[in-house]
């Protein structure tokens, strides 16, 4: 069984649409794909019915920008009720922190000497509600100033670069309460990767106080190293092992559909999670989508 917990499709930064994406994962041999848009259900509809399709098993999901102390933390949500308001409002938050920026990033790029506009931007981003830097990238892609996506992040837009612009992230222990609250489970994603601070046991061990399930141990971000060192953190604290490849289409390299997997034994224990949140919030969560 081959389990893929974390992709993205154009309702936020990835190239397909999730009609296209779920049958590029029916292609891939996969038996369960999780859509996780970031900051956003807005694929979920479109997803469940090619997932009905073409057979694919669903997980309904969503990666939500967070911070912990100085440091952007990115947290997987599986199966929370869309509706619920204190979600709904820090996602609304994110996303308008991430519109925010996107002019703010253009002027400073026209700055540089770039010709970039808004509607370049909007041509690149396909309509998603989660209009970001990826978009801004694929602009720079289009107008030739850049080859893709990652020297557009190395040279202008990453941390630190002329065009960064810090935006709103959400609390992370109150967005992992929010998410258990609203009946869904919730999962650090790629815990040591893209980060210059390495969250530590003791930092994991408070995001499992607060009701965290589980780590993303198998990410290409993470070495052999890292990976058996996280898994060993997971293990000590009882937290589930996920495994996903991250894909964005073409809009990221080397992350390729099944390219890192979920061991289904993981993947049990984090439905009879979500069902017993489910239970406890009693709240209307999104059902798995059975194929």
């Amino acid at each position: 069984m081959r389990i893929d917990l974390h992709t993205h499709s154009r309702a936020s930064d990835g190239t397909q649409t999730p009609r296209e994406l779920v049958q590029a994962a029916a292609a891939a041999g996969l038996d369960v794909l999780a859509i996780t848009d970031h900051d956003t259900s807005a694929g979920w509809t479109e997803a469940a019915a090619a997932a009905d399709e073409y057979g694919v098993e669903l997980v309904r999901g969503m990666e939500i920008s967070t911070r912990h102390g100085h440091w952007g933390v990115h947290l997987l949500a599986y199966l929370p009720d869309p509706t619920y308001a204190p979600l709904v409002d820090e996602l609304d938050a994110v996303l308008d922190g991430r519109s925010a920026r996107v002019p703010m990033m253009l002027e400073r790029l026209r700055g540089l000497g770039i010709a970039i506009d808004d509607e370049d931007v909007r041509r690149a981003a396909h309509g998603t509600a989660a209009t970001g830097r990826p978009h801004v990238a694929d602009a720079l892609v289009t107008l030739g100033v850049v080859a893709d996506r990652t020297e557009a992040f190395d040279r202008f837009l990453g941390a630190g670069r002329p065009a960064n612009v810090q935006r709103y992230a959400a609390p992370l222990l109150d967005t992992i309460r929010h998410v258990t609250a609203a009946g869904g489970v919730s999962v650090i994603a790629h815990p040591w990767g893209r980060s210059l601070h390495r969250l530590s046991e003791a930092d994991l061990a408070g995001f499992r106080d607060a009701g965290l399930s589980g780590l993303e141990v198998d990410h290409q971000d993470h070495d052999r190293e890292a990976r058996a060192e996280l898994r060993a953190i997971a293990g000590n604290l009882g937290l589930v092992v996920t495994g996903s490849s991250d894909h964005h289409g073409a809009g990221k390299n080397d992350h390729e559909l099944g390219v890192n997997t979920t061991a289904p034994d993981q993947y049990e224990r984090l439905l009879d999670l979500a069902d017993a949140a489910a239970s406890a919030a009693g709240r209307a969560t999104p059902e798995i989508v059975r194929g």
